[in-house]
């Protein structure tokens, strides 16, 4: 029989050998946590694919100074215009990461995977979603001196008159370049599509061109002064920023595009700053003072886990692909 003093030494050595185990299983949760933690511990660069001013940089900024403030690290808007969005996208894709760089996405992301015959990176397997913050319809905007004051009218009289109605965008393949090949498609209509590298707003308000399917937060207050006609909203469901305007599929059945805003990280970000990250987001698009401020720009919030979000990628994807190979739109 061993001796009591023997089995009781060998128990306790059993149970500091058992909470050895235990301490280390749980050490990579702790430097999770701790990794989460102090995330951010220097500022974080969000890359914005658009120039100052575009409803992408409007949202991106007000996003992004909410999360300094929350975070007490800067998070520094770059926008990196250029090659319909690509530039920008590619440097994110290529980042370190780890949590610093980070992509304020679009909805031409989703279009570009298709549009693009040759990329250097590849937008639903190189990135890591992080959440959605908000979607915001495109209102069809007509210069006042155009003859037609409602959507009917307009398609009538693009029907009259094929190819000589002038459809201003940022470039090919851009959302309100597939927002209006996607209404030509389904109301049996043809545009003249003038891309534009640079503002094409003062040429809209001239006359220079007729037609332009804006981002809201870009085009309110044109409209809201009278500056700009507008003809129709592309989400089903009228804004409650401009009770007055029809959705488009009131004239157009089954009419729909809606542009969307969210962040993304490089593929291989850890998790834990990732739900960093995501719980942020959703903390931002819930206070109060965003809300309102959305409300002002026709934004909606959206709040999505990063697994519903990249979902949501996906299948943004998939139905931009089927109207650029309807219309043929091509980039080398």
């Amino acid at each position: 029989m061993w001796p009591v003093r023997t089995v009781n030494f060998m128990k306790q050595a059993r149970r500091d050998v058992l909470r050895l185990i235990a301490g280390a299983a749980a050490l990579p949760a702790l430097a999770r946590r701790a990794r989460a933690i102090s995330y951010p511990s220097r500022p974080v660069r969000l890359l914005v694919p658009y120039p100052a001013g575009g409803a992408p940089d409007i949202v991106a900024r007000l996003i992004g100074q909410w999360l300094s403030e929350r975070f007490g690290q800067q998070f520094i808007v770059d926008n990196r215009p250029g090659a319909g969005g690509n530039i920008a996208t590619e440097m994110v894709a290529k980042a370190t990461p780890d949590g610093y760089t980070l992509l304020h996405a679009v909805s031409t992301n989703a279009v570009n995977v298709t549009l693009y015959e040759r990329l250097n990176y590849n937008f639903l397997r190189d990135f890591a979603p992080v959440g959605s913050i908000g979607t915001l319809p495109f209102a069809l905007v007509i210069y006042p001196g155009f003859p037609a004051k409602t959507l009917a009218e307009f398609i009538a009289y693009a029907k009259a008159n094929p190819g000589k109605v002038n459809m201003a965008t940022q470039g090919i393949g851009t959302t309100p370049h597939v927002c209006g090949e996607l209404l030509q498609m389904m109301a049996g209509v043809r545009f003249l599509h003038v891309p534009y590298r640079r503002n094409l707003m003062a040429d809209l308000l001239a006359g220079q061109v007729h037609v332009y399917f804006s981002p809201t937060p870009q085009a309110i207050a044109f409209i809201k002064d009278g500056r700009l006609r507008t003809l129709g909203i592309t989400t089903t469901n009228r804004l409650d920023a401009l009770p007055d305007v029809p959705a488009i599929a009131e004239v157009v059945r089954g009419y729909e595009a809606v542009g969307w805003h969210g962040f993304c990280a490089p593929q291989g970000t850890p998790a834990e700053v990732i739900e960093t990250l995501n719980a942020a987001l959703a903390a931002a698009i819930a206070d109060p003072t965003v809300k309102q401020r959305f409300d002002d720009l026709g934004v909606t919030p959206m709040r999505t886990t990063p697994g519903e979000f990249g979902k949501f990628l996906a299948d943004e994807t998939e139905k931009w692909a089927k109207v650029v190979r309807f219309a043929n739109i091509r980039m080398d």
